[in-house]
């Protein structure tokens, strides 16, 4: 993982463990575009929850880990391997197998984060299919005389 872009701030201490730690540590311009990403996201996957993983604010669905967002120095990227039938739509974009590289003047377009988080959904969903719930009966053990 490369190092955080370096901020004007100097209370940073240390490494962040979590999501608003990590984005408050960011130039104004990264953190707001992260920001929006992360609304973003959180609007296409209404089931999914956040987390803080590999040094990285991420979401999972279904418990399994979806997207990482981050920020480099010159810029900041969606991270978690790039579906199928997405290269046409990217290909103003640094792509590779699992990063799609973006700048905050040059964010990605709000439909193409939908459709990334929906296919990523639906990924996970085949990948590891939910179990069905199975309801316990409650069994009458007194015997009826």
């Amino acid at each position: 993982m490369r190092d955080l872009p370096k901020t004007s701030s100097s209370h940073t201490s240390g490494k962040p463990t979590n999501t608003d730690e990590y984005l408050k540590q960011l130039p104004a311009d990264q953190r707001k575009a992260l920001e929006a990403l992360r609304k973003q996201i959180l609007a296409a996957a209404p089931g999914c929850t956040e987390h803080f993983g590999y040094g990285l604010p991420g979401f999972k669905y279904n418990d399994h880990p979806m997207l990482y967002l981050g920020a480099a120095k010159k810029h900041v990227a969606l991270y978690g391997s790039v579906p199928v039938g997405s290269k046409d739509r990217l290909k103003d974009f640094k792509v590779s197998k699992g990063t799609i590289q973006f700048t905050p003047e040059k964010p990605l377009p709000a439909a193409l984060v939908k459709d990334i988080v929906r296919m990523k959904m639906a990924e996970i969903d085949v990948r590891w299919p939910l179990k069905p719930t199975v309801k316990k009966v409650a069994r009458n053990t007194a015997k009826n005389k």
